[in-house]
This record gives C-alpha cells, structure tokens and sequence, in this order.
C-alpha cells in the first residue's frame, strides 16, 4: 500500500533517503519548455534579487543619482558635496550613510574629516555606465563647445589624439568626451581625413617614433611607449610595415646618413 506524503513534504518525492523536488510546470501549456526549470530556480533564489532591487531603490532617488554620479568623479567631503547640490550637510549626510551601507559608495577618514567616492567595484562603474547612458550626460573631461561644426568638432578630435599618442583612446571614451555618436564620429573622420582614425594614428604614430630613433638615444621599448604601445614586440612589427625596416636598422641607417640628409622613408 503506497505510504501517504504529508504535508509537510508536499512537493519532493522520496527515492531511498534521498529527496528531490518536482520538476517545475508552467499552469499553460504553449509549446516552449526550455529553461523554465532553470528559471523558475533562480527566481527562488530571493536574495540575489532582493540585492539588485536595493541597489535600484537606491537609485530611485534624484537626489541619491546626482549623487552619485558626482562621487564616480572625484572624492570629497559632505561639506563640499553639501554645497554642490545646495543642500545642507545633515540631509547629505542621510543619503551618504544610506548608499554607503548597500555599497554603492565607499567612504575613509582623514583626521575628523571623511571622505566619500563611488565604491570601486563592477557594479558601481556598471551602474555609472547606465546612469550617463540614459540621461545622455558626459563626464566632466573636456570643455566642448555646443555650437561648433561637426568639421571643428573632427578637428578638435584629431587635435586631442595627436597631444595623447601615448594613449590608446577608444571610440566610445572619444564620443562621452565630444559628446558626438560613434557612428558620427567615425564616419566623419573618414571623410575629412581620408581613412579611419585606427590607420590614421598609426601613421602619427610611426612618425613620431622616427623622430625620436632619430632625435634621441631612448631605448626601443621606451620609444614603444611613447607612441602608445605596451608590446615592444608589436611596436617593432608595425614600425616594419610602415618604414621597411627595424627600428634599430632605422636609427642607424640615420645616424650614417645624417650628414646627407638620406633617411629611410
């Protein structure tokens, strides 16, 4: 005679001592079982979202995103951030404790003064990420001016990379800084100069390293990172691609012909 479940265990079944639960269905049927199991799991799982949902509540407040968004750029005191949102120190100071206690925010003393930034943790950049994506805000970087042409706006660009061949920029941090869209701006790049900005500082690039093969005794790799490459070897390859020899070859091919004014091109 089958032993009857209580209620207790209502839902697992018994096999030996071991207990599992019972595969999970959805009331209607359409067709498409996949992952249901799997996701039924994880929306149990109360916890994690219970987490992500405070991180939100969070954010759920204008004055906690301004924030916020403030500390992810530099660290200061509740006086000074009291008085960049025009509030005074002991409802800044609510808020502060509040976002420091789910994380979002981390905080240190100095002497009777404490200090606060945005935690250093994926999950704070990723939130920091989102908020300047949605409200479509820059970061304080650059000083753009709203009312030039995209011509000036490509120029000022070009002008930016030349002065920063040391970095490797990309074209998403270029965009936030010009506040301009990636598609814009590359395409527009292409236009006035010709080939894609990629091509066009390495061209920069190898030229600047010619000048200092010819014009200094930096080492190699020192030359290498100058012009914004980490990898000596990489620096070595696309230097042979653009002039035909090795870096080396190249200083001392100018140092014989300086007098004549022969340098490889």
């Amino acid at each position: 005679m089958a032993k009857k479940v209580s209620k207790k265990a209502k839902g697992f079944l018994r096999a030996g001592t071991e207990i599992r639960m019972e595969e999970f269905t959805l009331p209607h049927q359409h067709g498409e079982k996949r992952n249901i199991q799997n996701m039924h799991k994880e929306l149990s799982d109360i916890q994690h979202f219970t987490a992500v949902a405070e991180i939100f509540k969070q954010l759920g407040d204008l004055t906690r995103v301004r924030i916020f968004w403030f500390l992810c750029h530099r660290e200061e005191c509740v006086i000074n951030i009291a008085a960049m949102m025009d509030m005074s120190s002991p409802a800044v100071s609510h808020h502060l404790r509040s976002m420091n206690e789910c994380g979002l925010i981390s905080s240190r003393r100095d002497g009777k003064e404490v200090y606060y930034k945005a935690a250093d943790t994926e999950e704070s950049k990723l939130l920091h990420k989102v908020v300047e994506q949605i409200m479509e805000i820059s970061c304080p970087k650059e000083t753009v001016d709203h009312h030039a042409s995209l011509e000036d706006i490509i120029h000022s660009i070009h002008e930016y990379l030349i002065q920063h061949l040391s970095e490797r920029i990309t074209i998403e941090e270029l965009a936030r800084k010009f506040l301009i869209n990636t598609t814009t701006l590359k395409k527009a790049f292409k236009d006035i100069y010709g080939i894609s900005i990629a091509a066009h500082m390495k061209e920069h690039r190898m030229e600047r390293a010619a000048e200092l093969l010819q014009g200094t005794q930096d080492g190699i790799a020192q030359i290498a990172l100058a012009v914004g490459y980490e990898s000596q070897s990489r620096f070595t390859t696309a230097f042979k691609e653009t002039y035909g020899v090795l870096p080396t070859e190249y200083r001392k091919g100018s140092s014989l012909n300086r007098s004549t004014g022969l340098y490889y091109h």
